[in-house]
């Protein structure tokens, strides 16, 4: 599942990574959108059903339902808008509350293509990120940096002292919603 603010870039992450694509004129989330993409993990074939939520508020109610069935997270802001990080504790806050205590959480600081703004210095995020027992990555959805690597960090389960999902789960070869 990818939370954080409206506008953070949740949409185009999702957009990069499943069909490698970038709308410059993406439009907020309502509710709640997916997207499915199969990779190999381990030798074997997983399809992620990843589903992308609305940041604005007047959707919680619906979308914080939406973190039950995930075995990961994107917990996404901008670098360039100090705001954005600054809700993470609050997202993190509720996805604990409300998704299965082995749900893989990394921290993505996205639109790292625009480092000449950036607002969020990038051991700031680190060191929440370790508090916070989260791996930390920077992305881009318009030039794809580190796109790829953050999704695959998910479904492999390759963060700070967890399992795979499907290792934690028992799962081979299924549908992954993160």
């Amino acid at each position: 599942v990818l939370i954080g603010d409206s506008g953070v870039g949740k949409s185009n992450l999702l957009s990069r990574f499943t069909r490698n694509e970038f709308n410059l004129e993406s439009k907020s989330t309502i509710g709640v959108e997916f997207a499915t993409r199969s990779i190999r993990v381990n030798g074997k074939v997983v399809k992620s059903q990843i589903w992308d939520t609305a940041g604005q508020e007047r959707y919680r109610a619906i979308t914080s339902a939406y973190y039950r069935g995930a075995v990961g997270a994107l917990l996404v802001y901008d670098i360039a808008k100090h705001e954005t990080f600054e809700s993470c504790d609050r997202w993190l806050r509720e996805l604990r509350d409300h998704a299965d205590p082995a749900t893989v959480v990394a921290l993505v600081g996205n639109k790292c293509d625009l480092r000449h703004l950036r607002a969020v210095p990038a051991d700031e995020a680190q060191a929440f990120a370790e508090r916070n027992n989260l791996s930390f990555m920077e992305t881009s959805a318009l030039d794809a940096t580190n796109v790829e690597e953050a999704f695959v960090q998910i479904l492999t389960g390759e963060t700070v002292g967890c399992l795979s999902p499907a290792e934690s789960f028992g799962v081979h070869s299924a549908v992954i919603g993160i």
